[in-house]
C-alpha cells in the first residue's frame, strides 16, 4: 500500500483545514487507517484511527471534539477534517495502514510521506 497525504498548509488559529490521505497498490480492503502528528524535535503521536468499514473511529483526547476521521472507501481516500485548530496542532501530519487495532506508531505498516499544517496564534 502507497499512501499519499495532501491538504496541509498555513491557517489562523481557530481555523479549519482538511487532510486527505490517497492510497494505491496493494487492496485497500481490510486496513485501519490512522493519523499522526510530528511536530519539530518531539515523537510522532497518534491522532485518530478509523475502520475499514468506517463503523469504529478512535480519537486522542487532544483532538477529540475537534477533529473528525472519515474514509471513502471507493476513492481509496482517508480524511481528518480539522476544526478549531491550535497553535499546538502544528506539525507534519501523517497517515498511516495497520492490520487490526494500533496506536502506536510503531505497529502500523505503512506510511505516507506527510503534510505540513502550521497554525498561527
Amino acid at each position: 500500500v502507497q499512501l499519499q497525504a495532501f491538504g496541509g498548509g498555513l491557517v489562523q488559529a481557530g481555523g479549519s483545514l482538511r487532510l486527505s490521505c490517497a492510497a494505491s497498490g496493494r487492496s485497500f480492503s481490510g486496513y485501519r487507517m490512522g493519523w499522526f502528528r510530528q511536530a519539530p524535535g518531539k515523537e510522532r503521536v497518534f491522532l485518530a484511527s478509523i475502520s475499514w468499514s468506517g463503523g469504529s473511529t478512535y480519537y486522542a483526547d487532544s483532538v477529540k471534539g475537534r477533529f473528525t476521521i472519515s474514509r471513502d472507501n471507493a476513492k481509496n481516500t482517508v480524511y481528518l477534517q480539522m476544526n478549531s485548530l491550535k497553535p499546538e496542532d502544528t506539525g507534519v501530519y501523517y497517515c498511516a495502514a495497520v492490520r487490526g487495532w494500533a496506536v502506536r506508531a510503531n505497529d502500523y505498516d505503512y506510511w505516507g510521506q506527510g503534510t505540513q499544517v502550521t497554525v498561527s496564534s
